[in-house]
C-alpha cells in the first residue's frame, strides 16, 4: 500500500514502529517428522551415504558432487558454526538419522529478511512429510520466533524443481535477475520467490493442515497441500 507525501509523491507505508528484529541462532528445532540440528561434523559420514552416488542433485548448487568421503567432510566441516549461512541438518524423528541439509542467510535483521538456501535433500528426504516440515519449523523460526517480514527463496531461474518446491510451499513468483551469477563455469539467471508476513498466516495455516496426522494414511497423503493453500 502507498501514502501521498506532502509533495503529491506516492511512498511506501511508514514504519515508525519498526526495530531490527533478532539475528537467528542455531538451535535444535523439534517438529512431528523430523527434527532439525546445527549442522556439524558428526553428520558427515551419514549425510554422505545418504546422499549417495547422485550426481544430478548437485547440478544448480555451487559446490559437489563429492568423489570421496574426505571432500565432502571438508564441505561439512565449512559449515560448521557459521553465521551467515545457519546450516541446520533434518534428523528423521523415527531414526534419528540425517537426510539433508538447509539454511538460514543472507540474514538482514535491520529489514527484517532472510532467505532460505543450500537446500540439498537426500532420496530418503525427498517428497516425504520431512521435507515439508523442515521448511515450515524454518519458516516459523522466521515469523512467529523472529518477527521477521520476508522470507526469499532463490534459484537458478532453470531449476525448475526448485521453482515448483517454492511455490507448493506458498513462496510467490517475483521476477527473474538476469545474468546474476557465474557459477561452476556457467552463467546464471535467478529466479526470486517470497513469502511476507502478510501471507504467513493463511500459508502457516495449510501447512499445519496438510502436515496434521489425519492427512495421512500409511504414510501417504490424503489431500495435497495445494488443497489447503490460499487461492
Amino acid at each position: 500500500m502507498s501514502v501521498i507525501n506532502e509533495f503529491g509523491q506516492p511512498t511506501g507505508e511508514a514504519m515508525v514502529a519498526w526495530c531490527a528484529r533478532p539475528r537467528p541462532s542455531l538451535r535444535r528445532i523439534e517438529g512431528r517428522y523430523c527434527t532439525l540440528v546445527p549442522t556439524t561434523l558428526a553428520h558427515a559420514r551419514e549425510l554422505f551415504a545418504a546422499y549417495g552416488k547422485v550426481p544430478e542433485d548437485w547440478t544448480y548448487v555451487p559446490y559437489g558432487p563429492f568423489d570421496t568421503f574426505a571432500e565432502f567432510e571438508a564441505y561439512i566441516g565449512a559449515m560448521e558454526n557459521g553465521k551467515d549461512p545457519l546450516h541446520f541438518t533434518v534428523l528423521d524423528n523415527a531414526t534419528g538419522r540425517p537426510g539433508g541439509t538447509l539454511a538460514l542467510m543472507r540474514i538482514r535483521p535491520e529489514y527484517g529478511v532472510m532467505e532460505v538456501g543450500h537446500v540439498v535433500f537426500s532420496q530418503r528426504l525427498k517428497k516425504t512429510a520431512m521435507a515439508t516440515e523442515a521448511h515450515y519449523l524454518l519458516m516459523k523460526e522466521v515469523f512467529d520466533a523472529l518477527g521477521y517480514r520476508r522470507y526469499e527463496w532463490k534459484c537458478d531461474s532453470l531449476n525448475q524443481p526448485s521453482q515448483r518446491a517454492a511455490a507448493r510451499l506458498g513462496f510467490v513468483f517475483e521476477g527473474v535477475f538476469r545474468q546474476a551469477l557465474i557459477y561452476k563455469g556457467r552463467t546464471r539467471d535467478t529466479a526470486w520467490l517470497s513469502i511476507i508476513d502478510k501471507q504467513w498466516c493463511d500459508v502457516k495455516r495449510a501447512l499445519e493442515a496438510w502436515l496434521a496426522p489425519e492427512n495421512f494414511s500409511d504414510g501417504q497423503q490424503r489431500q495435497p497441500l495445494a488443497r489447503f493453500m490460499p487461492r
